[in-house]
């Protein structure tokens, strides 16, 4: 061969050569995770900018993630081979197949398709369409639970969402004003009264811990409304890892006789050999769990599905008396005889973390994973060799700051709410270049609310004379509830202004004490942080409007009422006709300056203390006129209740009745917020009466942020001043000429 063809030949030969090498480290770089990329993505790498790279960095770099791959295959091939054996001849469908895969993929390899499908094309919904999901959820844990689930969806969803909530008396109570405030964009939410579903599941009998509920998925195709056609179908004890609307896409590959998408059970519950004699439903191999349910309504619907269910329970109860995973037991029973029914999900759609699932072969990476399904009854103690990585990514959502979940979707308007349009409006009429801005803003904010954020059960007394202590606090004030519960029998509503993740340490604090979580009386409502100021009227008219009792005791969290106090207000509402008459019971307020104090257990003992000095007359040494017109000489000899009048600044803690006037919220953080409201309390004529053997005892704290800003800042009380000469405008109009004592007495000082 001459030799000048011989040297274009090496040369062609060494061109291909490293053509090929490209190429295959291109095709390989794009079936791994980008961090292990010596570029930034895969997907979006030039291959021109590749020429620029040393050819032995590259061939090193293929021999090294073509070792790794070799090593996954084995590790794969391995898993699956055990797999085959136990799942018998359904069980033998590829667990990591795509749901994103189309016809043309099936003869391909698992390993060769993979989890990741970062490059891949995929099946995607509209960018607009709107994507439902349902969800049973019933009481205060389960409401809790529901968020962090709402949350994981919201933070990766790109399309307008419609949640569909079947919920008991109080889920619905907490939900409703959950999402009412919240103010999402492009979010729908519906509700569903669970009681009217109980009678067509009561006759189940159910040894699962879920109840009566957990049979509640049973019945969508009756509880959803008519024309709803599919809708995605959660536990709420769900963790979402990706967008959801990659799972409402499965739809697509649904065939046409197909109506459920379930993925396999991962547990061997369905396989009988967990201990002996352990006799579970019948199931079609592993059987399948329905923490994650794709769910098409209308094909349900034509072929009876309620009929279809009701006479599988019917003839399986006959033998096996109850169910003990609830309606998973009575979906699998109906697919073993209708096997047509069911679209295998793989199994990243549901990643069973219960403890013996082979839910570890569901992922290779990180980014297999979809959905994260905590069905233990251990929950987050679950054991999984990636557990650690699991509770992270699940506490994330837990506390994740829900206000940031507020945002518009790109490219997809929606219609606003009424609540937003008065909003915006109302924005719109403030003028930003006001010095006081800060403060009008804040009167106009919508916080989001949690009512009930721990268990609530209790009903008023027979008499008609209960009384609620209604407060609110921060995080800095949480060691004073123990101390006002052992002070205070009766029922309690509290205010909490938290953030997300101060909201997870107080559940946590108050599971841990003992004396908070034997109280069922206490409702704590947490209020979430959003501004520069303490809503402190925000917070009390939250606390005030969430009380089941006729009269409520406003009081403050750093007070402990005198040991009897809730006994003594009782008979005093009774004595006094608060019923036909309006009065507001003053309780008479003390402070000391001490941490340890022995509590007077009488109003002689405290009597003695205040002639020792131990106690003081609440704000004597700062703020006199605060609490003067109680008239604290004849208190020290009162017998009776006795009344006096209104003065400027008076501020003391009363007993009302429970539709008593509001407080005024344009009043945030130190400075009139209790002031304003007497006024009112006032102008509406109440008469202020001095309960006489009632006291209250304030608690040294350090002062509060607002305290110390109000104290530094010019501008913090002149804006305070704006805001009392607005208020005794409203008031002007609000009570006409009788308003006017209130503005003078104010000038006059």
């Amino acid at each position: 061969m001459p030799g000048p063809f011989r040297g274009k030949l090496k040369i062609f030969v060494a061109s291909l050569a490293f053509m090929v090498l490209l190429t295959w480290l291109y095709i390989i770089v794009c079936n791994f995770e980008s961090g292990k990329s010596l570029l930034l993505s895969p997907c979006l790498v030039d291959q021109s900018e590749l020429s620029y790279l040393e050819r032995d960095v590259l061939t090193s770099r293929m021999q090294m993630v073509e070792k790794e791959n070799q090593q996954l295959r084995v590790q794969l091939r391995q898993s699956q081979g055990v797999a085959r054996v136990q799942e018998g001849n359904y069980g033998n469908q590829q667990w990591m197949a795509s749901a994103d895969r189309g016809p043309e993929d099936a003869g391909n390899t698992a390993e060769e398709r993979g989890n990741n499908s970062d490059c891949s094309h995929r099946s995607m919904v509209e960018k607009c369409e709107l994507i439902h999901v349902a969800c049973v959820c019933a009481g205060h844990n389960t409401s809790r639970d529901v968020i962090t689930l709402v949350k994981s969806i919201l933070f990766h969803r790109k399309n307008p969402l419609h949640f569909h909530f079947i919920t008991d008396a109080v889920a619905h109570k907490i939900l409703a004003p959950l999402f009412q405030s919240w103010l999402v964009p492009s979010l729908q939410v519906s509700f569903y009264d669970a009681d009217n579903l109980k009678p067509e599941v009561a006759w189940v009998p159910n040894k699962h811990y879920s109840g009566i509920y957990g049979l509640m998925k049973l019945t969508l195709t009756k509880a959803l409304p008519t024309d709803l056609a599919k809708v995605i179908v959660l536990d709420t004890d769900i963790t979402f890892a990706t967008d959801i609307a990659e799972l409402w896409a499965v739809f697509r590959k649904f065939s046409d006789k197909q109506a459920i998408g379930l993925v396999e059970n991962q547990s061997d519950w369905y396989l009988g050999n967990l201990w002996k004699n352990h006799k579970p439903w019948p199931a079609l191999g592993r059987g399948f769990n329905t923490g994650v349910i794709l769910l098409l309504l209308d094909r349900l619907r034509r072929i009876d599905w309620e009929q279809m269910w009701r006479l599988t329970a019917e003839r399986e109860l006959m033998s096996m008396l109850s169910t003990s995973l609830a309606d998973q037991d009575i979906f699998n029973a109906v697919i073993k005889q209708n096997p047509f029914l069911v679209h295998q999900l793989p199994c990243f759609w549901n990643v069973q973390l219960s403890d013996h699932t082979r839910s570890e072969q569901c992922y290779t990476e990180v980014s297999d994973l979809k959905v994260i399904h905590w069905n233990s009854p251990k929950k987050l103690r679950v054991k999984n060799k990636h557990v650690e990585f699991f509770r992270n990514l699940y506490l994330t959502f837990l506390e994740y700051d829900g206000n940031l979940l507020r945002r518009e979707l790109f490219g997809c308007p929606s219609q606003p709410s009424s609540e937003s349009l008065r909003l915006q409006s109302a924005l719109e009429e403030l003028d930003e270049d006001d010095q006081c801005y800060e403060f009008r803003r804040e009167r106009i904010t919508v916080h989001r609310v949690h009512l009930y954020f721990l268990q609530y059960e209790y009903t008023p007394t027979e008499d008609d004379a209960d009384v609620t202590l209604v407060a609110q606090l921060s995080m800095d004030r949480l060691q004073m509830l123990e101390a006002i519960c052992k002070h205070w029998e009766g029922p309690i509503s509290l205010a909490l202004y938290m953030s997300d993740a101060e909201a997870q340490q107080f559940l946590r604090y108050g599971q841990a004490s003992e004396v908070l979580k034997n109280r069922k009386n206490v409702g704590y409502h947490v209020v979430y942080k959003e501004g520069q100021f303490y809503p402190v009227n925000l917070l009390r008219n939250i606390a005030l409007r969430h009380v089941n009792t006729p009269y409520v005791f406003l009081a403050d969290v750093d007070f402990l009422p005198m040991y009897g106090l809730y006994s003594y207000l009782r008979k005093s509402i009774t004595q006094l006709d608060m019923s036909h008459t309006k009065k507001a019971l003053v309780v008479p307020a003390f402070e000391t300056l001490r941490y340890r104090l022995s509590f007077p257990k009488s109003k002689a003992e405290l009597l003695s203390m205040l002639d020792m000095g131990t106690l003081y007359t609440f704000r004597y040494h700062v703020w006199t006129k605060g609490h003067a017109p109680t008239n604290y000489a004849k208190w020290r000899t009162a017998t009776t209740p006795y009344k006096v009048e209104w003065e400027c600044d008076f501020e003391p803690y009363v007993v009302v009745r429970r539709d008593c006037p509001e407080y005024d919220q344009r009043f945030v953080g130190f400075g009139w917020n209790k002031v304003s409201h007497i006024i009112e309390l006032d102008a509406q004529e109440y008469d202020l009466v001095i309960l006489p053997n009632a006291f209250m005892i304030h608690m040294p704290h350090a002062p509060s942020f607002d305290i110390s800003k109000f104290r530094s800042s010019s501008s913090y009380r002149y804006c305070l001043s704006m805001l009392k000469e607005e208020f005794h405008q409203d008031l002007s109009r609000k009570y006409g000429a009788a308003a006017l004592k209130y503005l003078t007495a104010e000038r006059n000082i």
